[in-house]
């Protein structure tokens, strides 16, 4: 079964306006992180994206955003090497 490619000016203002409202991609929001941790001049390490990552759900109120960055963060903690350097 393919899918139908929008046809009329609503069908296809109804599928940019779908794609506009779904939240980000885990990666970006990830690529987002790391770039707020650089533009303030600090290292990029496991400690700072774990920070930035609670930061944010400390502020967030939108359900779907919470789970994106829950999921984040237990990547993070699970799936990468403790920080070396103290």
């Amino acid at each position: 079964m393919q899918n139908a490619l929008p046809q009329t000016d609503k069908e296809i203002a109804e599928y940019f306006n779908a794609a506009a409202n779904k939240p980000a991609s885990e990666m970006e929001i990830l690529g987002a992180v790391v770039a707020e941790i650089l533009q303030a001049g600090a290292p990029i390490s496991n400690k700072a994206i774990i920070s930035k990552l609670i930061h944010r759900l400390e502020l967030e109120s939108d359900v779907a955003s919470l789970d994106i960055y829950r999921q984040l963060l237990e990547l993070v903690v699970h799936k990468t090497p403790d920080d070396l350097s103290v």
